[in-house]
């Protein structure tokens, strides 16, 4: 390379040198190829530390890891290996707490180094009656807890005669983070009973533990009495209530975060964005994804990602796809969000499309990849594709199937007519069925009008899951369906025997910063005159264009003219009746969210109205989104 002047156009060649040169000692060589390197990445600092820590040069090393511009994991392991290795653990310890400080994921490798050093001097200080600073002790109680070794930390932590606030910070903290939140909340009280005042990292610790308890008031109540909070507890806050489903909470606390002028990081953001996707809520998750752009945490893969997911699930899909691929970095969370939401919004040949460009840009999937992948086959009807992707989980990917995968992969032979190959999946899968895989085959029963397999799968639910009204209802449309009335008022009397109640379909509209909320036949909001006139004029039109309503949704044994009355007025077609009425005009999508499936007489009828009024119609329903645009 020297002889003929060649100058490579990337560090690869250069950097496998250095490699080499640390392999076989030859550090004066490799100095001098990494001065003349052109351009250096981490894995060209890496090889330096790594033949510094060879050679004995602890001095060196440490100055070469002290300049890095950038570090990884791999320049905190050579280093906390190179000091262990020349008789410094103590410093090596440090390297390690430095490394959890920074923010770095101790690997397998990492763990194991960390346990021996511990292990080192831990034994040091036994052998020699050595008390040692309050540094070592945390350090020590520290490095056994996030090793997995609680007990020892524990028994470290109760050795310590000078318990400062670092040491309970770090007995607590190693509670929560190997999963024993119930004595986290125990230590705290001690430590309250000790007279040791707690800190901010205390609290947010504190806080986690509640959280992952469900104890959401008293995580509150806690919160409430701090007088000085700072960012790290305001975020801990507002990811604890979304976690635990209080999307809302989450929400307000943040508007009152912003409105005490503590700053949101990215952490915060994605919490608050995932928070506005559960509830679909577009208008404040566009607001606070400015607000996340004038914080400048915008393009953070942590947001970005969660930005793709809110768009998604707020069925603007052509938003979350720009995001998506403006992205400067993208891990399987970004990938997962853009192909579960074209999957969740019906674009199921662009997820698989998208799942290919995944694999060809060398990026593993998860289970959450291969969920929204066969939910694509699924609603697609691609069987054998389906068998493929879901063959490949296993043999391919080395990934254990879920009863996920399984519910998916059930349904689809169902809905195939494969119900005897369905059955036979079920007896060969390690895992028991639960109320998923039997739920999969009596909505996918449900569709084809199998009642033979559609009766067995309910069967079982009755017997998991005695008290959801889900699993009767369906059973009771399929025989309705088939005007088996006698066998819809055994399934009535049998729901009326067991207290099971049905849960009350609605639909709501978000209008002038206020959520409009409907139920079939409904006469309870204000205008309802008006909403009643615009949805008749409205259906008149429809069937003057070739609307014919599908009455076969009315699981009732009543009159036509009954049926007709009762579908005509369901909750989805009164809130897009109300909207008409307000905004007439408009020219954005119409967004309507129904907490049950939207039936198929409402389906069509969206398609016609779609094409009269010109208007594009988002229609989310618990299982996904329905866009109408142009019939």
């Amino acid at each position: 390379m020297e002889l003929h002047s060649f100058r490579p156009d990337d560090t690869y060649v250069h950097n496998r040198l250095l490699h080499l040169y640390a392999r076989v000692g030859k550090l004066d060589d490799a100095r001098k190829l990494f001065d003349k390197m052109p351009a250096r990445d981490v894995f060209s600092w890496n090889a330096m530390l790594s033949l510094h820590a060879k050679c004995g040069s602890v001095g060196d090393m440490w100055a070469t890891f002290d300049e890095m511009p950038v570090r990884d994991v791999v320049s905190y392991n050579t280093v906390m290996a190179g000091f262990a290795g020349n008789g410094q653990p103590q410093k090596a310890l440090r390297v390690f707490v430095n490394m959890h400080e920074n923010g770095f994921a101790p690997t397998e490798y990492t763990q194991l180094q960390g346990l021996r050093l511990g292990k080192q001097i831990h034994g040091r200080m036994v052998a020699s009656d050595f008390r040692g600073s309050a540094f070592v002790w945390n350090a020590l109680t520290d490095m056994y807890a996030r090793c997995g070794e609680i007990h020892w930390a524990r028994w470290l932590f109760d050795c310590m005669v000078d318990k400062d606030v670092v040491s309970w910070n770090t007995m607590i903290s190693g509670y929560v983070i190997n999963g024993n939140p119930d004595k986290c909340v125990d230590l705290f009280r001690q430590m309250q009973l000790t007279g040791c005042k707690p800190d901010q990292i205390t609290v947010s610790n504190v806080l986690r533990a509640y959280f992952q308890c469900g104890h959401v008031v008293e995580a509150r109540k806690l919160f409430d009495e701090i007088r000085e909070r700072d960012k790290i507890c305001w975020t801990t806050m507002i990811v604890g209530y979304s976690q635990n489903s209080r999307e809302e909470d989450a929400l307000q606390l943040f508007c009152h975060m912003l409105s005490t002028n503590v700053q949101p990081d990215g952490f915060t953001m994605s919490s608050v964005v995932s928070s506005c996707a559960k509830l679909a809520f577009l208008l404040l998750g566009q607001a606070v994804h400015a607000k996340a752009i004038l914080v400048g945490v915008d393009d953070g893969l942590l947001v970005s990602s969660a930005l793709v997911d809110m768009y998604s699930s707020c069925g603007v899909i052509a938003d979350a796809r720009f995001i998506f691929n403006t992205m400067t970095s993208r891990n399987v969370v970004s990938w997962n969000a853009m192909i579960g939401g074209y999957a969740q919004n019906g674009q199921d040949l662009e997820a698989l499309k998208l799942y290919e460009e995944m694999l060809q840009g060398n990026m593993k999937p998860d289970i959450i990849t291969f969920i929204a992948i066969l939910s694509s086959c699924v609603h697609a009807n691609l069987i054998e594709q389906g068998r493929k992707y879901f063959d490949s989980i296993s043999k391919v990917h080395g990934i254990t199937p879920t009863l996920d995968h399984y519910a998916l992969m059930v349904g689809l032979l169902v809905r195939s007519g494969q119900g005897d190959k369905a059955l036979s999946l079920i007896e060969q899968m390690p895992h028991q069925p639960n109320s998923v895989i039997w739920s999969s085959i009596l909505s996918s029963c449900a569709t084809t009008g199998d009642i033979r397999l559609g009766k067995i799968a309910a069967s079982h639910l009755f017997d998991l899951d005695p008290c959801n009204a889900g699993p009767y209802i369906t059973l009771s449309n399929m025989y309705a369906a088939n005007a088996r009335w006698k066998d819809v008022a055994s399934v009535r009397s049998l729901m009326k025997n067991r207290n099971v109640r049905k849960v009350a379909a609605y639909s709501w509209i978000e209008f002038d910063n206020k959520v409009h909320r409907f139920v079939s036949e409904d006469r309870s909001h204000p205008e309802t005159d008006q909403i009643y006139e615009e949805l008749n004029r409205l259906i008149k039109k429809l069937q003057v264009a070739g609307f014919i309503p599908n009455t076969k949704p009315v699981l009732h044994d009543v009159a036509d003219n009954e049926k007709l009355a009762s579908i005509s007025y369901h909750s989805e077609k009164l809130a897009l009746a109300f909207v008409l009425l307000k905004n007439p005009d408009g020219a954005i999508p119409i967004r309507i969210i129904k907490n049950i499936r939207v039936c198929t007489d409402c389906h069509a009828f969206m398609k016609y109205a779609s094409e009269l009024i010109g208007r594009h119609i988002i229609l989310r329903d618990y299982n996904r989104y329905h866009h109408f645009i142009g019939g």
